[in-house]
């Protein structure tokens, strides 16, 4: 009989199949079987679905060339716009756009540089002045304490924060910030904004994570140039003015400048490259209607102007046009994800808005940034209370019709119900703004959080559905059908949570952030649903959509994935042809000359995006990627070393190399890798889980066991982690391992991990071998299943 460990031996390979189910999971990045279709198969999938297209999914449209001269604007400055507008200059003097970064100086600085003290993990850091300067001692990645001379201040309210800029032009954020709001309001304080942070993390205060050239700068000044230096590793980041002035909402304004010395004021913004005026110019009145409906809705720019910081995305050029072509030729826009969002497509992590707006109905009616918002001022245009009645007829939403809370209270406030709050860096209150309706029947049923229960702690979610089914008794809302069940069965590994998200990708009625969200899940559930929604997806006008593809697609075999995204690699937007170009390059080695050359182009945008970030771990690793596809070795180890250079507590970078180390048959780099890497960034299973299966090929099973074991324990939630472990401590633990496996197997639902269980009971005589054959076989191939019970004779 084969021993358990044995069985391990093809984890890091990059296929697998119901082939070698007996016992062998071949990825190590994915938990679901993979199931391969027939070229011919997946060909008429793909071809039926170009005749069942909603009316929404035509064809993309050809690239198009931007003929607007805007490469010949130049910049002003402020200075130059108060003449002409007084008004709006005094509104923005003192807005968070106004000191989203100054020097620092007795006008910007808020807080206690008096020989001020904070106590904080035991420790004292001090606050002081020497002559005009700021400066601040505090412990360093070493715990050693030294003075440092803060140059720069950070936003202004409810706190502020400090910058430190270093000799090689790095920026980064002190971990102590000053509370500026009133003392009565527990402000006027210093406090830690990361009491918990340690040196390997990576929001530790001269770590990447706290680095304000690569996560701040584009936002916080006009023109930035993050001027990054890839060969020294240093930055001579430049701005045209500090903080967010007119042109950086505005656009350069030389040629509005010219515009006004011609007297010829007949055209409003000319000059100018964008358009940020209102998308609806007149709500209308309609019978039957609550709210206000729009006549009609011309396209504006003001919501890419918007976008560029007010979302959580990566930049991936500094010289794409994102407010004329489109978003994702500049950024990359996070979509809704289990790390940023709840599954109910609630905030999260701090998400800055744009994911969440673009889920609204609000955007769907044409709603823009400044139909509640003065831009100039950043607060809401007119009082909290009057905004939603702008469109929504107050007769009809009083505390008697619609809130069911006393008038005036908080509860019967529009954003206490539909704008639930997170709180963010201690003190700093986010709304949620994709104004959702509380679906206390939701949480009831997947714990997603409503806004009921948030208020009245005291209740449960039961009593908060009943609550609303009274007083909605014919909510068209409630019960409803929601992609937060298909996001939740996803997340849990639910075996049709595949067809549910191929249904939302496909809804038409969804937006197209939730839809492209629902397509990237799609990758752990391959389907012959799943391949129909990734075909009709990479011919959609929408660009996110299409891009959701992309990942989408992971599960398949080059050969399929191929024809489902090849069409993307001459798609008309940056970011959906790169990413497409990086994900089949990983495949360089299966493809013809023909599929290389139509590759050239878009890899190289895919290339140039990563060198853009070479400031960061995941830019370097992309590269190593690349170049070890292509057998290009020694460029691939300088990226991983690289990598692991510029953001030592990067994980990737370490497991990449170690790959590339086992590739050449250098064990011992292989290992030293993993454990330089494992104490670099403690906490990532990865690494002991690559030194695991590194042992396991020096035949160290002690070793295998115990880094496979230390990665469980890390990841407690990864299946692939506990299916691994259960098979290499079987040889020691029989009880061990089942109970890994079944482990496994209750997080991913993955019937080869179920499989795997059942095996091993069959082959140890479990006695509950016959009760877990017969939950297999509701899930697995007769072959697999017949299988097991030919062994029990």
């Amino acid at each position: 009989m084969m021993s358990a460990i044995n069985r391990i031996y093809s984890l890091q390979q990059s296929k697998h199949s119901w082939a070698v189910l007996s016992r062998l999971n071949q990825s190590k990045s994915q938990s679901s079987t993979r199931q391969t279709l027939s070229p011919l198969l997946l060909g008429l999938v793909i071809l039926f679905s170009t005749f069942t297209i909603h009316a929404e999914d035509q064809p993309q449209s050809q690239p198009t060339v931007n003929t607007q001269a805007s490469s010949s604007l130049t910049y002003v400055g402020t200075d130059v716009c108060i003449d002409c507008h007084e008004n709006e200059y005094k509104e923005w003097q003192g807005s968070d756009h106004d000191m989203a970064m100054r020097h620092a100086d007795t006008e910007s600085v808020l807080g206690n540089f008096n020989n001020a003290e904070l106590v904080s993990n035991g420790k004292t850091n001090r606050f002081f002045k020497k002559g005009t300067d700021y400066w601040a001692n505090i412990a360093d990645a070493g715990g050693k304490f030294n003075d440092y001379k803060i140059s720069y201040t950070f936003g202004f309210k409810p706190l502020q924060q400090y910058m430190v800029e270093f000799e090689d032009g790095r920026i980064q954020l002190i971990p102590f910030a000053w509370d500026s709001r009133p003392k009565a309001d527990g402000g006027q304080r210093w406090f830690n904004l990361y009491p918990d942070m340690k040196k390997t993390d990576e929001f530790f205060w001269t770590n990447t994570g706290q680095n304000w050239n690569f996560m701040c700068a584009d936002c916080h000044s006009t023109n930035l140039k993050k001027n990054y230096d890839k060969a020294t590793d240093t930055y001579n980041t430049s701005w045209f003015e500090i903080n967010v002035g007119c042109e950086a909402c505005h656009g350069a304004a030389s040629e509005h400048m010219a515009w006004t010395e011609k007297q010829n004021t007949t055209t409003l913004h000319t000059g100018f490259d964008r358009d940020l005026g209102l998308a609806v110019k007149e709500w209308v009145y309609q019978e039957g209607k609550t709210t206000l409906q729009p006549k009609s809705i011309t396209p504006t720019d003001q919501i890419k102007v918007c976008a560029q910081c007010h979302s959580r995305r990566m930049q991936l050029n500094e010289d794409a046009n994102h407010v004329k072509d489109k978003f994702l030729d500049r950024y990359m826009l996070s979509m809704i994800t289990p790390e940023l969002y709840e599954d109910n497509g609630q905030i999260f992590d701090e998400d800055y808005v744009l994911g969440s707006f673009l889920q609204s109905k609000m955007h769907d009616k044409g709603v823009v940034c400044s139909n509640c918002h003065n831009p100039h001022t950043t607060e809401l245009k007119i009082p909290k209370e009057a905004v939603c009645n702008q469109c929504h007829i107050a007769s009809e939403y009083t505390a008697e019709k619609h809130t069911f809370h006393e008038a005036g209270t908080d509860g019967a406030q529009c954003t206490s119900c539909h704008m639930p709050q997170t709180m963010y860096m201690q003190v700093d209150p986010r709304r949620d703004h994709s104004w959702q309706v509380p679906r206390p029947d939701l949480s009831k049923n997947i714990g997603t959080p409503n806004v009921c229960t948030s208020c009245h702690e005291d209740k449960d979610t039961g009593w908060a559905d009943k609550q609303v089914g009274k007083w909605f008794p014919n909510s068209p809302y409630r019960n409803k059908a929601h992609f937060a069940n298909a996001f939740y069965a996803a997340d849990l590994g639910y075996q049709n949570a595949g067809d549910s998200l191929s249904y939302i990708a496909q809804d038409i009625k969804q937006s197209d952030i939730i839809r492209a969200s629902a397509l990237q899940r799609l990758e752990r559930y391959p389907s012959r649903n799943s391949v129909v929604a990734l075909a009709r997806a990479v011919k959609n006008d929408n660009e996110m959509i299409r891009l959701g593809a992309v990942q989408g697609s992971a599960p398949y075999p080059f050969s399929q994935r191929w024809q489902i995204i090849e069409k993307l690699l001459t798609d008309s937007v940056l970011a959906v042809r790169a990413e497409a170009a990086g994900a089949l390059a990983s495949s360089w080695q299966e493809m013809t000359p023909v599929q290389r050359e139509k590759l050239t182009a878009p890899l190289q945008d895919y290339i140039d995006i990563q060198n853009f970030n070479a400031d960061r771990g995941f830019g370097r690793t992309n590269l190593g990627n690349i170049y070890l596809a292509q057998g290009l070795y020694e460029q691939a180890e300088k990226e991983y070393l690289g990598a692991i250079s510029v953001e030592p507590n990067f994980a990737n970078s370490y497991a990449n190399l170690a790959d590339l180390y086992r590739g050449q048959g250098r064990d011992k780099d292989t290992i030293t890798t993993l454990q330089q890497g494992m104490k670099a960034q403690p906490n990532s299973a990865l690494l002991p889980y690559s030194a695991g299966l590194a042992m396991f090929r020096q035949k160290n099973q002690s070793e295998t066991i115990r880094y496979l074991q230390l990665a469980t324990e890390i990841d407690a939630n990864n299946p692939q982690y506990w299916y691994v472990y259960g098979l290499a401590v079987e040889s020691n633990n029989v009880s061990e391992a089942g109970k890994s496996l079944e482990k496994a197997y209750n997080l991913s639902g993955n019937p080869q991990h179920l499989f795997a269980l059942c095996d091993l009971q069959v082959r140890y005589k479990s006695p509950s071998a016959s009760v877990c054959i017969s939950q297999l076989e509701k899930i697995a191939p007769p072959e697999a299943v017949k299988q097991l019970k030919a062994k029990m004779k």
